[in-house]
C-alpha cells in the first residue's frame, strides 16, 4: 500500500515522504492515527504542487537574496555616535542599529542576528562587516561611525 505520510514516523519515513508500507500497517495504525493519508492520484498531485510551490519559493527568496547582495557589497554605511572625552562611545554601536539603518538607508529588512561584526565598536572609525543574506549569500559593508555635526 503506498501512503504520504504527513508527519515523521520512525522506521517509515519523514513527513510529506510517499512510501509503500504493508496493507496492515497502512489501514490498522497510520490512516486511523492520521499518520498518512493514502496515495490516490489526488494526493500524489497536490504533493507535487506543494514540492514546486515549495522550489518556487525558495528561488525567489534566494534570487531577493542576491539581488539585495549586489545592492549592499562594497557599500559605506554612516552611524553616528555621542563620545565622551577621548573620542570613546557612550556605550558601543550594535548589529540591532545597523541593521536599523540598513532598513532606512536601503530599505532592506535584516534581521539583527544576520549582521557579523568583526570586533566590537566602541571607538569612532571605519570598521568592517559582513551581512548574511541567505544560506552562502552575504554582503561585505563598511560602517563608519561619525560625531554628531554641531
Amino acid at each position: 500500500m503506498k501512503v504520504i505520510l504527513l508527519q515523521d514516523v520512525k522506521g517509515s519515513g519523514k513527513k510529506g515522504e510517499l512510501v509503500n508500507v504493508s496493507d496492515g500497517y497502512g489501514r490498522n495504525y497510520l490512516l486511523p492515527h492520521k499518520l498518512a493519508i493514502e496515495a490516490d492520484a489526488k494526493a500524489i498531485n497536490e504533493m507535487k504542487n506543494a514540492e514546486q510551490s515549495k522550489q518556487y519559493r525558495i528561488e525567489q527568496e534566494k534570487a531577493k537574496a542576491e539581488s539585495n547582495a549586489a545592492k549592499l557589497n562594497n557599500q559605506t554605511l554612516t552611524i553616528i555616535g555621542k563620545a565622551g572625552k577621548g573620542g570613546k562611545l557612550f556605550g558601543s554601536v550594535t548589529s540591532k542599529e545597523i541593521a536599523a539603518e540598513l532598513g532606512k538607508k536601503f530599505g532592506i529588512d535584516i534581521d539583527k542576528r544576520k549582521v557579523v561584526l568583526e570586533s566590537d565598536i566602541k571607538t569612532f572609525g571605519t570598521y568592517s562587516c559582513e551581512v548574511k543574506l541567505y544560506t552562502g549569500i552575504s554582503a561585505k559593508l563598511k560602517i563608519m561611525v561619525t560625531e554628531p555635526e554641531q
